[in-house]
């Protein structure tokens, strides 16, 4: 009964031995671990105390950029509303100025020509045809024209209907020859 006695002391002696070489050698790590522990902790710390305001702080930054691109975005808006009344007023004064221009220059030409006017010499007699020599000869077409229509209604070949009565006694008239008669 020895044997199996020893055999069963000397497991239990090997597995003690080897439980306390596996503690031995884990000590350093757990005490690694422990320290990791420790410093994963502290970590958790300072994040619990430093991300609620840090994250405050980023959506207030993200806040007032919003608030800063809206008020650009204003600016720009206005600037553009500025530029399109500087380009309004630009063309009102350019339309202003051509018309003061156009202006000037009817004053010029006026002022001008008066004083032409005013300083020409005036001739004794009066030219009364200043016709050239076709226009003079197409009015005097048109008179012996007229001296037909004045026979032709003094025969009674005229139309009733362009007869003009003065009175009931007098004799009918062309309004035609009236016309050419006034001419």
């Amino acid at each position: 009964m020895i044997d199996p006695l020893f055999w069963l002391g000397l497991s239990i002696l090997l597995v003690a031995v080897s439980l306390t070489a596996v503690l031995i050698a884990a000590i350093p790590a757990l005490q690694e671990l422990a320290r990791a522990a420790r410093s994963a902790e502290k970590l958790f710390d300072t994040l619990s105390r430093e991300l609620p305001p840090t994250l405050n702080a980023i959506r207030t930054t993200g806040m007032e950029i919003t608030d800063l691109t809206d008020d650009v975005s204003e600016g720009v808006k206005s600037a553009s509303q500025v530029v399109q009344q500087v380009d309004q007023s630009l063309d009102s004064a350019k339309k202003q100025a051509q018309n003061v221009q156009i202006g000037t220059r009817s004053i010029f030409v006026g002022v001008k020509a008066a004083w032409k006017t005013f300083t020409r010499q005036k001739s004794p007699r009066r030219q009364v045809d200043r016709l050239s020599p076709n226009a003079s000869s197409a009015i005097a077409l048109r008179e012996r024209e007229a001296k037909r229509q004045r026979s032709r209604n003094d025969n009674g070949y005229n139309d009733a209907a362009n007869w003009d009565f003065d009175d009931e006694d007098s004799l009918p008239q062309s309004t035609a020859t009236e016309e050419w008669s006034e001419d």
